[in-house]
């Protein structure tokens, strides 16, 4: 179905908000760190036209119902269209003047598999009500008018990192992204001779859930034990975990800073065009992922294991954890014999037949009609 079988008249436009896959830096984002992510070519499309009756109304091709409202307020909408509603929220409470849209939702994005569908759609969203309504927001200002969205609304206490990668990234480009200051630099990421391969564990996470916002919760308590405005301010990790007693704080803290330094060390490799290299860096990010943030899960360790032994130069979990996909660094020519690999690995244990998506570096949010 499109927009006109559903509201009876011709969109104004159409505009597309890509997925991410983080490269390397994973929670650091809201410990004020850095972070490398990359826009998918698949993400979110919002088509709309405005409507003069001040309703806002959100259908999607993935969801049965519509969801109308005049005036949201957190709490008022719940599911998907929450993320949808909260933009509107975030950018009336900014002071911008939106009046009301019938907007339709589609997506390419598989979803609980932490390619940030949810940022994908609350960025297309944003790009459409501004666009619709003559509002002309910087995209780092939009992109946090987003994340407040999410965080305010939603409930979801996220970091800075999915929006901005939606919004800012460059074809051909990591983003290099200081989530304290906001400002980015394109890195370019040349992948000749390699593909960056996403498998979809199909083990769904839901960020909503108590796991995420406790490891937010343990790095803003080792941060103000430590006397440290974030965990990105240590700069002697060795003395730092000498004074937190907690062993679960420490671990949260060595992970943390030691992936901030991979970040760094990622970046220097890329711009030394020595990508292959970058595939011993996503192994100990993973590993740290698992042993000291403890948010892996079977099947992200599974595929890991298995991607790395079948020829990939390196692997790791990508986004918030206890589910959703790796990532792999594989030589073109070794591709076809991981992606055997992992499937027959999950197929020994009876898991679920993961899925792959070759994620070339693509562009940010935009107007596609």
């Amino acid at each position: 179905m499109d927009f006109r079988e559903f509201y009876g008249r011709d969109p104004e436009g159409v505009w597309h908000a890509p997925g991410r896959v983080n490269l390397i830096g994973e929670h650091t984002d809201y410990n004020d760190g850095f972070v490398l992510p990359f826009a998918l070519a698949q993400g979110v499309s919002a088509t709309a036209a405005r409507r003069d009756d001040g309703v806002l109304e959100f259908r999607s091709l993935q969801s049965p119902d519509a969801v109308r409202v005049t005036d949201p307020r957190p709490g008022d909408v719940t599911g998907w269209a929450a993320y949808a509603a909260g933009v509107a929220w975030a950018l009336r409470d900014a002071g911008h003047e939106v009046g009301g849209a019938s907007l339709l939702i589609t997506s390419d994005l598989p979803q609980g598999a932490g390619l940030s569908s949810s940022a994908a759609l609350e960025c297309a969203v944003a790009l459409a009500l501004c666009d619709l309504y003559g509002i002309e927001v910087p995209r780092p200002e939009l992109a946090r008018i987003a994340q407040r969205a999410e965080n305010d609304f939603v409930g979801v206490p996220c970091g800075i990192m999915d929006q901005s990668a939606s919004l800012l990234c460059t074809e051909g480009h990591a983003l290099l992204l200081d989530c304290r200051s906001g400002l980015s630099t394109q890195v370019p990421l040349d992948l000749t001779g390699l593909s960056l391969l996403v498998i979809d564990t199909r083990a769904e996470h839901e960020l909503v859930d108590g796991g995420y916002a406790a490891r937010r919760a343990a790095c803003e308590k080792a941060a103000e034990l430590l006397g440290v405005a974030a965990l990105r301010d240590v700069e002697d990790l060795a003395a730092a975990l000498t004074k937190l007693d907690d062993p679960v704080l420490r671990r949260r803290t060595q992970h943390v800073v030691t992936d901030d330094h991979r970040v760094q060390a990622a970046v220097g490799l890329l711009r030394a065009g020595a990508v292959a290299e970058v595939g011993a860096l996503l192994i100990a990010s993973h590993l740290s992922l698992r042993d000291q943030f403890e948010i892996s899960w079977p099947e992200a360790d599974v595929a890991v294991e298995e991607a790395v032994r079948a020829g990939a130069r390196g692997a790791r979990m990508v986004g918030g954890g206890f589910g959703g996909s790796v990532i792999a660094l594989v030589p073109v020519d070794r591709e076809e014999q991981v992606r055997e690999a992992v499937t027959k690995a999950y197929a020994d244990r009876a898991w679920e037949e993961p899925r792959f998506i070759d994620a070339s570096p693509s562009a940010g949010a935009r107007r596609v009609s």
